[in-house]
């Protein structure tokens, strides 16, 4: 990374450890940020082609949370499940799965990709108190404010799939396609904050396992929205959403909070796709004013 990171400094003062364990047959890595006697555990599940380090700048902002941030299957230090299926049964199963193993009971947490993941594995059956999704995925891809480029990221996808090997997979982590979608998700104006946002995509966005587990999350990705698992869950639900979001239209959003039983729905203003970025520190104050107890919740 060359770019100053703005959130360097609040999370220097939270203790971190990396740590492994067997998951669905396969070795899941993960991290564990905050106070091992802390009262909450946020088991955070991060976005489509991120890994662990993309939701970094909220935990920063959560003091005295104990945070579990694994790497998906086959992204990050994460290997991809044994069997090569990758699509959104066996990533809502391996949550579970791993959920009892590390952290049983803790609040669920989903970014993007990871509000389809967390939301179908909650649905599901997995134990949860409540649910927390950032920039949930409301609406198919296809129907967002984007449709267009989302059709030329199936492509994409397709064509690093489907090219031979060394070919296919340069185009996958081609540095100037990676550097144009930062800059078509990026809506601050800030020029440092735009330089980290670029430089987190040019450090993290492409550490995939290999192309045809990406193309499968892809496709897992742009198949499945949060609208398929709300109606099924009845936990106390935060979405934060954003005013800019190019996936999800507000709009969306509104209609998503309607198919759960119990939703509350948080419009971070001026932002798109990258609120763990860009407005990190107002998505953890709603993520704490979430988490406190009430009269009717004294957990």
């Amino acid at each position: 990374m060359t770019a100053p990171h703005p959130y360097a400094e609040q999370l220097a003062r939270i203790p971190v450890e990396r740590h492994e364990v067997t998951v669905a047959g396969g070795t899941t890595a993960y991290w564990v940020y905050g106070p091992a006697d802390a009262d909450t555990t946020i088991l955070a599940v991060h976005g489509f082609r991120g890994e662990h380090h993309g939701l970094e700048p909220i935990v920063a902002f959560l003091d005295g949370v104990r945070v579990v941030s694994p790497d998906l299957p086959g992204f990050g230090e994460t290997a991809p499940l044994p069997g090569g299926r990758h699509d959104l049964d066996a990533y809502a199963d391996w949550l579970t799965r791993f959920a009892a193993a590390v952290a049983p009971g803790a609040v669920v947490l989903g970014h993007s990709f990871g509000s389809i993941v967390a939301s179908a594995a909650v649905a599901r059956g997995l134990a949860t108190p409540r649910l927390i999704l950032i920039n949930p995925i409301g609406a198919p891809a296809l129907e967002g404010p984007r449709g267009i480029l989302t059709r030329l990221a199936i492509f994409y996808y397709w064509a690093g799939a489907t090219l031979p090997g060394r070919l296919g997979a340069a185009i996958l982590r081609n540095r100037l396609i990676v550097r144009v979608t930062s800059i078509a998700m990026a809506k601050t104006r800030d020029r440092a904050l735009r330089a980290f946002i670029h430089d987190q995509h040019d450090t993290y966005f492409s550490r995939f396992a290999d192309r045809d587990t990406l193309h499968d999350a892809f496709v897992t990705s742009v198949s499945n929205d949060v609208r398929g698992a709300a109606e099924a869950i009845t936990q106390p639900t935060l979405l934060i959403a954003a005013e800019k979001d190019d996936i999800t239209p507000l709009s969306a959003q509104h209609e998503l909070q309607a198919l759960f039983a119990d939703a509350d729905l948080v419009v971070i203003r001026g932002v798109g796709h990258l609120i763990h970025y860009e407005t990190p520190r107002a998505a953890a104050s709603a993520i704490t004013r979430f988490l406190q107890p009430s009269g009717a919740d004294t957990r």
